[in-house]
Formats: structure tokens, C-alpha cells, sequence
């Protein structure tokens, strides 16, 4: 995929939540290309649309209107069955809480969405479990529950989970949002060897120094794209 064959498409996209008060424009009209290999981070205040907007990246949510294409698949147009394909075969998520089962193992943790995706044998599920693992320096704790791991551990197990599926694209929240300031930064270390090795990666983030890692930066403010840095809107 290239400029002219982009892995995320938006066009006028828009998320309105209605209440009988109250009609919330959270994204008032978004366009956006990311092509594959970028590392995009999003900024801004709150209330300014980067949940939102990382959910709909994420067919979490859906927009009431406009255009988002994955992969060249017009997300819009199809069902929500179709949809929960493509997440668990595209998208990786990287969650600010982890997210982890605690009653599970890291391995039984990372070895999840494989479940979740079929058409695996057990062995191709534990080559790319003890891969991702790997690949996070995690293998060494594959067998203890998260309960037994740091809090920098734990997202490290999260990001091997968002890995093991060889997705398209990696989408993460917050990511050191619960970490101390030196897991923060083994976390941020660690997306940044990724994005090197070849990842997509997006990534919503309060702290502008984190923000400053990414090669490109969009500032949302009242549901739009106010300043993108690194990249062009399409």
C-alpha cells in the first residue's frame, strides 16, 4: 500500500451521540490517510474526539456518517459480523488498563485473539505466541498471571496480545497511562523499535513528549483535525 493505496481512508467522517438534552458532535468531519509504516500520534484536550476517534479506527464504534476504509475494505458498507473479521485480522490493541484476564496465564493472554481467529493448529498458536513473546521480552514469563507481573510487564504481555495476529495495524490508548516514568518510557522505547521494524501504529497520547517520538502528529480539537504535523489530510 502506498499514497495512492493507503491502509486507513476517512472521508466527512462523523460521530454524533444524541441525548434528549443534548446532541454531542465528537467528530465533526474527518479526513484523514495514514499509509503504511507511519506512526501517528494523536493529541489534544479532552473532550476533543481522540477516544472517539481511535474507537472508530478500531471498529469499536461506528460513525453515524462518512467514509472509512481499511485495508481497501469500506468498513461502512459492511455488517458487523464482517466488521469483527477484519478487527481481529487487521487491528492490534494496546490498551492504557492492559486489559489482561487475570485468572489466565500471559501465554493463555497472548494466545487469545488466535482462539478468537480460528484456522490455527495449536502448534502455529504457540510458534506465534512464543514469537510475539519473544519479540517483547516476555517469553521469560510466559507462564505467570498478570497479577505476578509489573505494571510495565503487563503492558508489555498486552502488546505481544496485539502483535500475535500479525495485524495490519497496531492502535494504542494511553499506553503508559497506568505505568511509572521509567516503565513509560521502556513501553514507548519498545513502540518505537516496532514502528522501525515495519508496524503501523497509532497511538492517542496526553504527554508531548511521547507525542514527539511519533513521525507524524494530529491535533484534534472540537471533533476536528486542527493541525496535522509529519502528514497531510487527504
Amino acid at each position: 500500500m502506498t499514497a495512492d493505496n493507503p491502509l486507513i481512508q476517512l472521508r466527512e467522517l462523523r460521530r454524533i451521540y444524541t441525548t434528549e438534552q443534548l446532541e454531542t458532535h465528537a467528530l465533526a468531519g474527518i479526513d484523514l490517510q495514514i499509509n503504511p509504516g507511519e506512526y501517528v500520534a494523536i493529541e489534544g484536550p479532552s473532550g476533543c474526539g481522540k477516544s472517539t476517534l481511535l474507537s472508530v479506527l478500531g471498529l469499536l464504534d461506528e460513525p453515524s456518517s462518512g467514509e472509512y476504509v481499511l485495508a481497501g475494505v469500506p468498513t461502512t458498507d459492511i455488517d458487523g459480523e464482517e466488521q469483527a473479521r477484519l478487527r481481529n485480522r487487521e487491528i492490534g490493541f494496546i490498551f492504557q488498563s492492559f486489559n489482561l484476564i487475570p485468572e489466565m496465564s500471559v501465554r493463555e493472554n497472548v494466545e487469545l485473539p488466535l482462539l478468537y481467529r480460528g484456522g490455527l493448529s495449536s502448534g502455529e498458536r504457540r510458534e506465534r505466541v512464543e514469537s510475539a513473546l519473544e519479540r517483547v521480552g516476555m517469553l521469560p514469563r510466559a507462564d505467570h498471571r498478570p497479577g505476578q507481573l509489573s505494571g510495565g510487564q503487563q503492558q508489555r504481555a498486552a502488546i505481544a496480545r496485539a502483535l500475535v495476529g500479525q495485524p495490519s495495524l497496531l492502535l494504542a490508548d494511553e499506553p503508559t497511562g497506568n505505568l511509572d516514568s521509567d516503565s513509560g518510557e521502556q513501553v514507548m522505547d519498545l513502540l518505537s523499535e516496532l514502528h522501525a521494524g515495519g508496524a503501523t501504529l497509532v497511538m492517542v497520547t496526553h504527554n508531548p513528549d511521547y507525542a514527539a517520538r511519533a513521525s507524524r502528529r494530529l491535533h484534534l480539537r472540537d471533533g476536528r483535525i486542527e493541525r496535522d504535523h509529519g502528514g497531510e489530510t487527504a
